[in-house]
């Protein structure tokens, strides 16, 4: 099993020297990374099969984590080859045999700035109370995005700061701040559970890698309406659709209650697309709601889809839509018009911008 650990963790060797983001094992396929959102088959490798991909997969989960994906059919851990190189991985069933995905998650936890993210972000980390939510599709760095925030916080100010998180990815160094980070199934048995437990754990700042249910929501929810400021995230396109997304999960019996509840908690929504550069690399358009006065009755009156307007017009007050955001990259020629348009909500709104 030892000659199968190596040659796994050659492979993620491999990847990160190469300046990948992902690693993917599928069987009847190369082992595959990604790199600036592209895949790239190492075809001087074996292509993967069952046997193969069993032996490699066992041979980093020990027996306890074994036993979990065996009866679960899928797990995610963390996986730390060395001080250097660390994933967030999964491991999953497909068609009834075994297959894994690594992201890498880079040791330095990078700025605002290094980000090439809007400094108007900034403001949320500025807060005592709110509720922050870090949105876009997978693989489109939320969690480098509050990560940055987290740090941000912990740099500059004295708080309690605690992360619920699967797996933990970005390893925080105390600076100002005091930061425990839990870790699901290691340190807490569901994200509710864990976040319940902040009142009592006299926390300042939460962060909730992934809001998944109800359970979730409405215990993020109560976080910030308690006083904590709290960041979650949400695989969500936009603001009005995260906003929309949060309402819908509840009863209909208690949407009225969590409408009026969001208008009153929520901070901000932070939408993001990470997209391949003209020089390389990948930059970062970026959606930016601030939950202003008119943002807020919006919300209590049950107008979700007039937030994308209230954005277009808050410009004022730091808001950016995500048009404007890939306008102003077309401009800069950071990204090309062909990717521009792909990742517009609104490509022909766009090409009006662009005139």
């Amino acid at each position: 099993m030892d000659n199968y650990k190596k040659q796994l963790d050659d492979l993620v060797e491999m990847t990160a020297q190469k300046g990948g983001s992902d690693l993917h094992l599928s069987p009847g396929h190369h082992p595959t990374m990604r790199v600036d959102s592209r895949l790239i088959p190492l075809t001087e490798q074996p292509i993967l099969d069952r046997q193969l991909l069993e032996n490699l997969i066992f041979s980093i989960l020990g027996e306890e984590r074994k036993a979990i994906f065996l009866a679960q059919k899928e797990f995610d851990f963390a996986y730390e080859l060395n001080d250097d190189v660390r994933c967030r991985a999964n491991v999953y069933q497909t068609r009834g045999n075994f297959a894994a995905a690594f992201r890498f998650i880079p040791k330095n936890i990078r700025t605002v700035e290094e980000l090439n993210l809007p400094p108007a972000i900034k403001i949320f980390s500025k807060l005592s109370q709110g509720f922050v939510l870090v949105v876009g599709p997978n693989g489109h760095g939320k969690s480098t995005t509050m990560a940055a925030l987290i740090d941000l916080i912990n740099h500059e100010r004295a708080e309690k700061i605690i992360t619920i998180e699967d797996p933990v990815e970005y390893i925080f160094s105390p600076d100002r701040s005091i930061i425990d980070q839990r870790e699901l199934y290691q340190d807490t048995l569901s994200f509710g559970k864990a976040l319940r437990s902040t009142f009592r754990e006299n926390v300042n700042v939460i962060m909730v890698g992934e809001m998944r249910d109800y359970e979730t929501m409405s215990a993020a929810v109560s976080a910030a309406e308690t006083g904590h400021l709290v960041f979650a995230s949400l695989h969500t396109n936009n603001a009005a659709q995260t906003v929309q997304r949060v309402i819908d999960t509840f009863p209909p019996e208690q949407q009225r209650q969590i409408i009026s509840q969001l208008a009153d908690t929520i901070s901000g929504v932070i939408s993001q697309r990470l997209i391949p550069r003209t020089k390389g690399g990948l930059i970062p358009a970026v959606e930016l709601m601030i939950a202003n006065a008119a943002v807020r009755n919006l919300i209590r009156d049950g107008r979700i889809q007039q937030l994308n307007l209230a954005i277009d017009t808050g410009s004022d007050v730091g808001m950016i839509s995500l048009n404007r955001s890939l306008a102003d990259l077309l401009r800069r020629k950071e990204i090309s018009t062909e990717q521009a348009e792909f990742y517009s909500l609104n490509p022909s709104e766009l090409r009006m911008l662009t005139r």
